[in-house]
């Protein structure tokens, strides 16, 4: 077996793409047999941003360094992670293929994911000694299919109506799906399309609506507590289903024709005046700061289904800080 593995993806992946590429990688890990715990996860910042370095490569790519060289200091095996490989520049692109056409791979495990082209360097590494592995953008009918396991292998009783409603309300979004689904095993009995609608819809009083408004509008102290307030009864997952909701409908909207193309892609009431609200605001946050809205939500779900319930609180506080400044503008 291989101990290199390249997931790539599309370059506009969503949080159920992204979450399958992150599921292969870490099937493959496993695979590899390399403990969670000795698994090392390095992000790629985006090119022409990163701490700068007197070296090749930038402060956040330099610990794969010792790790290709060496592997593990305690004699077991371990696994490196690497996210966003694709922002790999031109320099550490050429020192990371040379690291990986040479390290033991009897101690250390390798999974790059990348969103888009790996840099050509390190493919033709890939090609030579490794396996590489797509995750093709999801669609509608894949969704319905993916759907209907789940829901059969959680024993939960949809009828059809209720099934479209979720379909209809999260679309391809397999990880809002799962998270939704996570919250319908605790319901007891038939789901209904109506119980659908009214638990996966804010109402204006809503603890969550006056969350995100005040990340909208960069208030990070209200941001942070408004979090307080709602993880006192909350679900953190039900947190990340709305900043999920939220970032849907906003890279929804600018790539609408028309707020009438918006609120059907959405499937919005007419009276739905937040709808209202996202349209009129659409450009006025970039679509990089989206992008990066979006990672870090992927990133914080991961928390929070993999590490101990201790760091919950600190991940969701980080992400609310972050969010803040990628919805104001200023990264």
């Amino acid at each position: 077996m291989t101990s290199l593995l390249a997931v790539s993806g599309p370059s506009n992946a969503g949080p159920g793409e992204r979450q399958e590429m992150l599921e292969r990688a870490k099937r493959f890990l496993a695979e590899a047999e390399v403990d969670s715990g000795d698994i090392v996860r390095l992000d790629v910042p985006s090119r022409g941003s990163g701490e700068e370095t007197e070296g090749r490569l930038r402060g956040e790519v330099e610990p794969l360094v010792p790790m290709l060289q060496s592997g593990s200091l305690f004699g077991g095996r371990q696994g490196l992670l690497v996210v966003d490989a694709q922002n790999l520049n031109v320099a550490e692109s050429s020192l990371v293929a040379e690291l990986l056409d040479q390290f033991d791979e009897d101690v250390v495990a390798v999974v790059l994911v990348t969103f888009g082209s790996l840099p050509a360097p390190i493919t033709k590494v890939v090609k030579t000694k490794g396996e590489a592995v797509a995750v093709r953008k999801m669609w509608e009918r894949q969704a319905t299919e993916w759907l209907r396991s789940e829901l059969n292998s959680h024993a939960l009783d949809l009828d059809a109506e209720a099934q479209d409603a979720l379909l209809q309300r999260f679309g391809t979004d397999t990880a809002g799906l799962s998270q939704a689904i996570d919250q319908l095993v605790e319901h007891k009995g038939k789901i209904t399309r109506q119980l659908i609608l009214d638990r996966f819809r804010n109402r204006p009083d809503d603890p969550l609506v006056h969350f995100i408004d005040a990340v909208v509008a960069g208030k990070t102290g209200d941001a942070l507590r408004r979090l307080s307030d709602f993880l006192t009864h909350g679900h953190p997952l039900v947190l990340l289903a709305a900043i999920e909701s939220d970032l849907r409908r906003r890279s929804l909207s600018s790539t609408a024709e028309d707020e009438q193309t918006f609120r059907a892609a959405v499937g919005a009431r007419a009276d739905d005046r937040r709808v209202t609200r996202i349209w009129n605001q659409r450009g006025r946050i970039k679509d990089s700061s989206l992008q990066k809205a979006l990672e870090g939500l992927v990133r914080a779900d991961r928390v929070l289904k993999t590490q101990p319930e201790e760091v919950h609180r600190v991940t969701l506080e980080r992400l609310t800080v972050a969010l803040c400044r990628w919805y104001g503008g200023r990264s």
